[in-house]
């Protein structure tokens, strides 16, 4: 399996394409890709041949769903996102685009629950609903290989903010503790802005851990 991470944007937030080199198939997390990260994606998928079988959205702030629609136009994949999400996806003020002055609305194909399973080539993704940074942010963790994509829940020795009018402090921090942080150390995190951790890396040295070992 491949990660290969986009975020050529004003932002810094991160699109993974996570593809199956033996099978040709891949999905993207998050399209929060600027004109210039749609570009590479659709080069890379088109030199490799992959397939993207869905684009799956940890929550629905801006940031993270402005380029649905520049992914739809070289992928026909379905867009996923928490059925507590979608009224935010839907809504310019709620997914905050309209503070910015434009306004994104992104009406998805699919709702998930919390334990869902996504699959693709000979890979399985669970999701887990990590409510805190919005009601609903999800994490997508493929056991075997050890790899969870966390959005705007978990980065490199923090969390995501709480200071928006749906989120959470206490929500994510049980979100954190009960979720994210009893996962086998060695599980590779690939989070919505920064560089990538592990789970063994974040009980150490995130301060939000709360001495969870």
């Amino acid at each position: 399996m491949t990660v290969k991470t986009f975020n050529n944007n004003d932002m810094g937030q991160n699109v993974y394409l996570y593809y199956d080199e033996n099978r040709s198939e891949g999905i993207l997390v998050d399209a929060g890709c600027s004109d210039a990260d749609a570009k590479e994606i659709a080069a890379l998928v088109d030199e490799k041949g992959i397939t993207i079988k869905a684009v799956l959205l940890t929550h629905g702030h801006y940031d993270h769903v402005m380029g649905v629609y520049r992914v739809k136009r070289f992928t026909s994949a379905d867009v996923y996102c928490h059925e507590s999400e979608s009224e935010a996806l839907e809504n310019a003020e709620i997914n905050r685009s309209a503070l910015h002055g434009i306004n994104i609305e992104v009406t998805p194909d699919k709702l998930l629950s919390d334990e869902d399973k996504i699959r693709f080539g000979n890979t399985m993704l669970k999701v887990i609903h990590t409510p805190g940074h919005t009601p609903g942010c999800v994490c997508y963790y493929d056991a075997e290989n050890g790899v969870l994509f966390s959005g705007d829940t978990l980065f490199k020795e923090t969390i995501g903010r709480t200071d928006f009018p749906t989120g959470s402090h206490d929500q994510l921090i049980q979100s954190l503790k009960e979720k994210l942080l009893i996962l086998p150390d060695e599980t590779q995190v690939y989070p919505g802005h920064g560089g990538s951790t592990a789970i063994g890396h974040e009980k150490k040295y995130n301060p939000f851990a709360g001495g969870v070992s």
